[in-house]
């Protein structure tokens, strides 16, 4: 039975109803033939729910005084043949709307104050606030723990610490499962590995996304091995949901330990500032090991994650936008890989003012702008979400839609490090491409790269493995891809960056194009050496300059290129979003053939 109340029996509202967005008052509509009742009627019906609520909670009353006055009276016997048969034994007059009570009450009613203390919405409240109104299906409410150990035979609570089910986000089935601070600190469980693992099978059958609300303290050590052993099973079913459902994960609170992987696995982690943190060896342990002086914050708070490490791919300012941030984010993507990203319809999408876009390219190469001003003035009006926004930024990367459609666009950034690509940027690139194709989103990349950022740090750290991954990425990729190249396209990073050679379909470049080895001063600087050390000093920048000039057009030129088939077509910037549009537009039932394999071996 479904926990929004369809029973007969009175329902009533759960302890947070008072937080959800309507009120906590139901808007689903009564199922069969209308009937118009009289007013004494409804009220009559309302005075009969009104005494079963009382009832109710007058027995959940009776119940836990009952457990205070003897702690043992109530724990069942474990039967660890058979975890499923697990759940509350009824006394005599219990009912369905009193265990449903109880359980929504999670670890009661003082833990719930101090979660709220704390700054944090219940399991419950975030639920209601993420999903539609009314929308929540729940799958498991009673299922408990079979543990005896350290007292667990005492702190037994229907669910477990973790509530699973199904609901609707704008209209679009998802799968969600939500951890419960208040019982046991949300502590991953044997349960909980069964709840969620069956929760992530059926999404992934089904084809539906995943959602994951995060706050846990970590393993139930109490449990010893089980708890150990559901974190292998969960991380098994992140593996095989990987690319065949999106799956989101939001931290809401802590997530120490191993339980860190699972998010480590999804395909983007939102982090809610200054609640959330996450990290493997927390900072007690580090200052036992090492003696580093570290607080939770710095060590795994959502700045560190977002700009440092790379791991959140979103930051919000609290558990509301966080929610924002997860229904903004599942509008540009599919259910699953066997669908397409959602259309919005062509009324609705907004044309940009594409005319500026003929001045963004300063005349001076070394001269930077905004690559995102260039993002906006493609894409609909406010379609650009940036994923990764914080996390190197001499790379862009997000979504935005052309006349509705949905598009994932990867750029370089010549306000930062001139756009150079780095470690960081190759796997932030990387990364977002292999999603992209996964879930049949096409690429648009914009490009204005001098090349790989020079250095021993990045040599030593290992830039040719991790630059390789963008080459791979983008050659692995079967969705339509279209690049245009802004102004710099130089040596490696021209190839690396969507180019012809590794299979783009359409590309384009700009009339301030520079597709070449390197730029004209540098490969002067080589080639003509000997020859300018023989000039006179009076006249060896002019002629300096001269050759300049000359390799220039000969070379470096977008006409160079396009000559020799390696440009699609040079164009005005004006013209980008429709020629982008176009080719996108033509490209859309795109079919590739493959050397049968197992699968690749990307350098890692």
């Amino acid at each position: 039975m479904s926990d929004n109340g369809s029973s007969s029996e009175p329902h009533e509202s759960p302890p947070e109803a008072e937080d959800r967005p309507d009120g906590g008052a139901s808007r689903s509509k009564p199922r069969g033939k209308k009937k118009r009742k009289s007013t004494e009627a409804r009220a009559a019906g309302a005075t009969t729910a009104g005494a079963g609520l009382v009832a109710a909670v007058r027995a959940l009353a009776r119940r836990r005084e009952k457990k205070r006055v003897d702690p043992d009276a109530d724990s069942a016997e474990a039967d660890t043949s058979n975890l499923e048969a697990v759940a509350p034994e009824a006394d005599e007059g219990d009912s369905l709307t009193e265990r449903r009570a109880e359980a929504r009450m999670g670890g009661g009613q003082d833990r719930i104050d101090a979660q709220h203390a704390r700054g944090k919405l219940t399991v419950r409240e975030r639920i209601n606030r993420l999903l539609d109104p009314n929308s929540f299906e729940e799958l498991g409410p009673f299922l408990e723990h079979r543990h005896t150990a350290f007292g667990l035979d005492r702190q037994r609570h229907a669910g477990d610490g973790v509530v699973t089910g199904f609901g609707y986000i704008d209209g679009r089935r998802v799968a969600v499962f939500a951890q419960d601070f208040t019982v046991l600190g949300g502590s991953f469980s044997e349960t909980q590995a069964l709840k969620v693992g069956r929760l992530l099978e059926t999404a992934t059958s089904s084809g539906l996304p995943v959602i994951a609300l995060l706050d846990s303290v970590g393993a139930r050590i109490q449990e010893g091995i089980w708890s150990l052993a559901g974190f292998g099973d969960l991380f098994w079913r992140n593996t095989q949901a990987s690319g065949v459902v999106p799956q989101i994960s939001l931290m809401l609170g802590p997530c120490a330990g191993g339980a860190v992987y699972s998010p480590g696995l999804t395909d983007f982690v939102i982090m809610a500032r200054g609640s959330s943190y996450m990290f493997i060896t927390g900072p007690d342990v580090i200052r036992t090991v090492t003696g580093e002086e570290v607080d939770a914050e710095t060590l795994g708070g959502a700045d560190t994650h977002a700009g440092g490490s790379g791991v959140a791919h979103f930051v919000a300012d609290d558990e509301n936008a966080a929610f924002d941030v997860t229904r903004q984010l599942l509008g540009y993507l599919p259910s699953n890989n066997a669908e397409d990203p959602p259309i919005v319809e062509a009324e609705q999408s907004i044309e940009p003012d594409t005319a500026e876009l003929d001045n963004l390219v300063p005349e001076a190469a070394e001269e930077a702008y905004d690559v995102r001003e260039a993002i906006t003035r493609i894409a609909d009006r406010h379609s650009f979400l940036e994923v990764h926004a914080d996390f190197a930024p001499n790379a862009v990367v997000g979504f935005i839609r052309l006349k509705g459609r949905v598009a994932a666009v990867v750029a370089n950034q010549p306000e930062h490090l001139a756009g150079v690509l780095d470690i960081d940027a190759s796997d932030k690139i990387a990364r977002f491409i292999r999603f992209a194709d996964s879930f049949n989103i096409p690429l648009v990349t914009l490009v204005d790269c001098p090349g790989f950022l020079p250095g021993a740090d990045q040599e030593r750290n290992g830039i040719i493995r991790h630059g390789a991954k963008i080459v791979y990425a983008y050659a692995e990729a079967t969705v339509p891809k279209v690049s245009v190249v802004l102004r710099k396209a130089y040596g490696g990073a021209y190839i690396v960056m969507s180019s012809k050679m590794i299979r783009t379909d359409v590309c384009l470049a700009w009339p301030t194009a520079e597709v070449a080895v390197m730029g004209a001063k540098g490969a002067v600087s080589i080639l003509y050496a000997r020859q300018l050390k023989q000039e006179l000093p009076s006249k060896r920048e002019a002629e300096r300059a001269r050759l300049e000039d000359e390799f220039e057009k000969q070379f470096n030129s977008p006409y160079a290129a396009a000559a020799t088939g390696h440009i699609d077509d040079v164009i005005y910037p004006r013209e980008t979003r429709a020629r982008v549009v176009a080719a996108l537009d033509f490209l859309k039932d795109k079919q590739t053939a493959a050397m049968p394999k197992k699968h690749g071996n990307i350098p890692l």
